[in-house]
């Protein structure tokens, strides 16, 4: 007996040494800190090959401004692209357009509360972009050149970004943000700044900013890539090591989000908003500490658990016939401080359904909390969390690079463990079992508090709506507390999706295609599957599924009533199943199948692994031949669809798009929108699109299958048998044909008005029918990319009057060959006229002359670049093979593009403006309501807490 007891004393003792002991570092991360203080994560990864990730981080932000520096932190950041000691003036951009990396798309940044980082992949295809990286870098981190005459021009640019941020969202939020962050500094410094700082402040208070906290200790710099780690980290040993803090440095210090006896409400209404929210916070007694220990980071995996189980419950409801919200979610996590964690839920709802959401988010937790959890719902959110774990383990050594800097980055700034995926893994594996009802239980009846709670309600503001009131609001906890609730009832479990049959399918023919490495089977019932083995991912399998015809071939009267309801369909599920039914079933497994019909072809895409492949090809099958017809399934999706679309016309941008868009279509009578309105949704026909959907897929015959991935023959072959070549087929093809109508063409000025806030936006758009020319298409492509450098250059850089905008052009071959080339930029509406002339200056210089040769380069360098990362990729080489189907392009266009950009000239370029740029053009422009130039010119704050992803 003493002998057991001693066994389960080493056992437990065992237990708590591991608890106990400190998560480890990926050890596959060379970590180090300079004698400055500034911290470097460099690691090997070849995924994309030949190509590095840096980001510098800084742990500084817009909470460490002083009261005349509102808005310097996000400011410092778009300095740093307008002029450092090895990049002077804009030449920053300009030479990294030069080696490859696209301005925006890839070269970035971002200021928050609490830090600034910048983003950087560089091709390694050429000797010396390495170290440029490192160069940049450093003067990123130390050596802005801040002259006076680049702070002065880009007020223009940060103030264009400010006006973007304006509307019904930040009118309330305006409103609501003194409740939500009571008491504390992040009240005062939102990261857009104030409007009379950015424009007025001397040159010398920003510089103040930069030497405060642009310095070492507080600087991180990762580096991700193909590269020699030693090499690395002996270069910035070398070049940033030299670098000294101030003698007297400020405190970088730390800030709270205090917490509050009483429940703070805000209930905000305006006329403009688009949709009705309600979120809680609950914030949480005690200061947030980062995980060190294991047993703290086990326990945070025990409150996932808990979390997904409470919104696997939120789900069943949101699919249920009658949903009580569009959309709802709870997490416990971060709130806008970095001292403060809370238990946090939202939904978007109905509006003047506010109240009555809050109350169903209340009750399930409150059902949570009375009754618990059931051991179904224990094992199935074990299996969720274990499947992802799983899949991103088996993916482990095919990771992109992209992905891992941003671990470090938090590592850095947040203290977030870094054990890697492999710890990750087997960590979960050994404790997931372990975790009990009674654990899951516990954790959340310590989430959900009494005191220190927010509540926001937002929404339109209308006659016929009216909002609860404060008391009504504070008065839902009280009867939610008091409420009859019943503990949850697990509902029962597909066993067999698809019932069990015998197939009779058989390969009819094979063929192969050793220069694209795909092979296509025929199948006995016409269908015909595509796939192509990779190794780009070691647990990724994307499919897609494609019959030509689509809705194209409806009669316009049928198509009107149907095309608002057929992506409804999916939402009564399969074969006698509910979605809910659907989603509790593939919970645990990494399937995902969606079905579709658009406007040239009807089809099935999704994405699997290896261990799930047969659920997928179950779920395949059980689409084709099983779909269900549920007028209270395609009820309950048209009561969601109506409280998220409903008001989206209150929205000026768009408003401008919808009303833009009946004028570009008034010649045709299948446009009857981009959104479905009331009376639309009631001349729709479930019945109809439903036999349509039947229709359509009652004949695999007419279906082109393509799979890529690291797929096993074998067990493919077997599945593909199994199922595709045993639905049924029709022995008949369809294709799709051109309805005969067309876009308005030729020259027009269309002005919209709507808003009250000084926004406008601009679009200039060249199109019309012409001849399909392959290379034509890639110069107008390649014309726009072009386009986009000089209308940033110009508009942004020179004339400091847009934050963002650009240019894109190219043709189409299907249903009808035509080209179209468009500019679009938002601005203020004084300088609308102005700007507009100088974007169609700027087309006439190319038709004139053609482009700039550096500037072409540019956009070959961007091209190659993205190419080379694309043809690693899945997804690219799926939508590549199932392009010739459509289209019928040339099948190997997938592997020649490169050489084709090549090959493009200044004279092609100049050949499509002239060709194309001169046929008549439609300048459409949003402009504010009558009155808005003497509207009170407020102080600007953003809507989102990552401002400034500037540059």
């Amino acid at each position: 007996m003493n002998k057991i007891i001693s066994s389960f004393a080493v056992i437990f003792l065992m237990s708590a040494q591991s608890f106990a002991q400190n998560i480890p570092a990926d050890p596959s991360v060379k970590i180090g800190t300079l004698p400055n203080g500034m911290k470097y994560y460099i690691k090997k990864n070849t995924l994309p090959e030949k190509k590095v990730d840096f980001r510098l981080a800084i742990n500084a932000g817009s909470i460490l401004e002083d009261e005349n520096q509102r808005g310097l932190a996000h400011f410092m950041e778009h300095m740093n692209f307008n002029g450092t000691k090895n990049f002077p003036d804009n030449k920053l951009v300009d030479f990294l357009q030069s080696i490859g990396v696209k301005f925006g798309q890839h070269l970035n940044a971002y200021t928050s509360f609490d830090e600034t980082v910048y983003m950087l992949p560089v091709p390694l295809d050429k000797p010396g972009n390495l170290d440029a990286g490192l160069k940049v870098m450093e003067d990123w981190a130390f050596n802005a050149t801040l002259s006076d005459e680049q702070i002065n021009k880009e007020r223009g640019v940060v103030l264009e970004e400010l006006r973007l941020g304006l509307g019904a969202d930040k009118r309330m939020e305006d409103k609501y943000l003194p409740k939500l962050l009571y008491k504390s500094q992040y009240a005062e410094r939102l990261p857009i700044g104030k409007k009379e700082v950015l424009q007025n402040f001397k040159p010398d208070v920003i510089r103040k900013f930069h030497q405060d906290w642009y310095r070492p200790d507080l600087m991180a710099i990762v580096v991700v890539g193909d590269i020699n780690v030693d090499e690395v980290e002996k270069k910035i040993k070398d070049n940033f090591s030299k670098y000294k803090n101030p003698s007297k440095p400020r405190e970088r210090k730390t800030f709270d989000l205090p917490n509050h006896k009483e429940t703070l409400v805000a209930i905000e209404t305006d006329p403009d908003a688009t949709n009705s929210m309600v979120q809680f916070i609950m914030k949480d007694a005690e200061a947030y500490t980062p995980d060190v220990t294991v047993e703290q980071y086990n326990q945070s995996m025990v409150e996932n658990i808990a979390t997904t189980m409470l919104n696997n419950r939120l789900r069943e409801l949101i699919n249920s016939a009658n949903p009580p919200f569009t959309y709802g979610s709870v997490y416990h996590g971060g709130t806008y401080a970095r001292s403060k964690e809370a238990f946090q839920g939202f939904a978007m709802v109905k509006e003047g359904n506010q109240l009555n959401a809050l109350k169903v988010l209340l009750e399930e937790v409150e059902r949570a909390k009375r009754f618990g959890f059931t051991q179904t719902e224990l094992d199935r959110a074990k299996s969720q969390v274990m499947s992802n774990l799983e899949r991103s383990y088996n993916n482990r050594s095919k990771t992109e690079s992209d992905m891992l800097v941003e671990e470090y980055v938090r590592n850095f700034l947040e203290q977030e463990p870094m054990p890697g995926i492999a710890w990750e893994y087997e960590d979960a594996k050994n404790f997931l079992p372990s975790i009990s009802l009674a654990q899951t239980n516990d954790v959340i009846k310590k989430m959900v508090r009494d005191d220190s709670r927010v509540i926001v309600l937002t929404g339109p503001k209308k006659d016929n709506v009216t909002m609860p009131t404060e008391a009504m609001v504070l008065n839902t906890f009280e009867t939610v507390k008091m409420a009859d609730l019943k503990p949850y009832e697990e509902k029962a479990t597909i066993k067999n999706l698809v019932k069990p049959f015998k197939s009779e399918g058989k390969i009819a023919k094979t063929e192969t295609d050793a220069k694209l490495g795909t092979t296509t089977w025929t199948l006995s019932n016409g269908a015909k599957v595509t796939f192509k083995k990779t190794d780009f991912k070691d647990d990724e399998i994307v499919f897609t599924a494609r019959s030509l015809g689509g809705n194209s071939i409806i009669p316009d009267a049928d198509f009107n009533k149907t095309q608002f309801a057929f992506s409804a369909l999916s939402e009564a599920g399969v074969n006698g199943f509910s979605k809910s039914d659907l989603t509790n079933y593939l919970a645990g497994k990494q399937v995902s199948v969606n079905p579709s019909i658009g406007p040239l072809s009807e089809g099935i895409s999704g994405k699997t692994t290896q261990k799930d492949l047969g659920t997928a090809m179950e779920l395949i099958y059980a689409y084709f031949t099983g779909l269900n017809y549920d007028p209270a399934a395609f009820n309950a999706y048209k009561e969601k669809q109506s409280a998220m679309l409903n008001n989206l016309m209150s929205n000026p941008q768009f408003y401008f798009s919808s009303e833009h868009a009946k004028f570009m279509n008034q010649k045709n009578p299948r446009f009857i929108g981009l959104i479905p309105m009331e009376k639309d949704w009631a001349n729709t026909d479930y019945k109809k699109a439903y036999d349509i959907y039947k229709e359509k897929f009652a004949n695999a015959g007419n279906y082109q299958f393509y799979f890529v991935g690291n797929i096993d023959e074998a067990t493919f072959k077997n599945e593909v048998l199994q199922y595709i070549a045993s639905l049924p087929s029709a022995g008949k093809t369809t294709t799709f044909k051109d309805t005969g109508y067309r876009q308005v063409t030729g020259d027009y000025t269309k002005v919209y008005k709507k808003g009250k806030d000084p926004k406008s936006l601009v679009s200039i758009t060249y199109s019309g029918e012409t001849p399909y020319d392959e290379k034509d298409a890639l110069a107008l492509s390649a014309l726009g990319e072009v386009a986009t450098i000089k209308v940033i250059e110009k508009l942004r850089e020179d004339e400091s009057g847009i934050y963002g905008g650009g240019a894109r052009g190219g043709m189409t071959k299907i249903p009808y060959s035509a080209y179209n080339f468009s500019i679009s930029f938002p601005c203020g509406p004084e300088n609308a006229e102005k700007l507009t002339k100088s974007a169609i200056t700027e087309l006439q210089k190319l038709i004139d002359k053609g482009p700039d040769q550096k500037d072409l380069d540019k956009y070959k360098e961007g091209e190659y670049n993205d190419n080379k990362t694309h043809l690693k990729d899945n997804m690219f080489w799926m939508n590549g093979l199932a392009k010739n189907q459509l289209d019928g392009s040339d099948k190997y266009d997938i592997l020649n593009h490169q050489e084709k950009v090549k090959a493009l000239t200044v004279k092609d370029l100049q050949d499509v403006a002239k060709k194309y740029l001169t046929k008549g053009r439609i300048t459409a422009t949003l402009m504010p309501e009558d009155g808005w130039e003497n509207a009170k010119k407020e102080d600007t704050q953003p809507a989102i807490i990552k401002a400034g992803v500037s540059n």
